[in-house]
């Protein structure tokens, strides 16, 4: 299977989305899958012909100190994403919002981390599934 990169319709921009993706509501769910916790939504004010999952990374300066670091962690996950999402949304045909938030203290390794995105996309996609089956 080809795995495609990822450009600016794969990201999550939207202001308007962010902070609804971080409010307290009903529809917002997360998972934790160490070193990671995972924030997502099903976005239905996205058009209806734009399905693709839009995410964004944070790793916070609180967590690790240095940039160097920070940036390191940030393309091990955009890596992972990456190279499972085609895997574990080709059934799902939601516009889903994602934050991959990375709660370690310190750097991880890619292992770790791509085990984790695994996890949290299969947790994405049962709760989607769920929900588009109710819909």
């Amino acid at each position: 299977m080809k795995c495609l990169g990822l450009n600016k319709s794969h990201k999550l921009c939207s202001l308007i989305s962010i902070d609804a993706l971080f409010m307290r509501s009903g529809d917002v769910q997360s998972a934790l899958a160490y070193p990671m916790r995972v924030v997502w939504r099903v976005n239905p004010s996205r058009k209806a012909d734009v399905h693709t999952p839009k995410f964004l990374i944070s790793v916070p300066r609180r967590r690790l100190h240095h940039a160097v670091d920070r940036v390191k962690m940030r393309r091990r996950i955009r890596e992972a994403y990456r190279l499972n999402r085609a895997v574990i949304f080709a059934d799902i045909h939601l516009p889903v919002d994602m934050a991959f938030i990375y709660v370690a203290d310190k750097l991880t390794d890619y292992k770790q981390v791509d085990k984790a995105m695994i996890k949290c996309l299969t947790k994405i996609a049962e709760q989607c599934s769920q929900k588009s089956q109710v819909s």
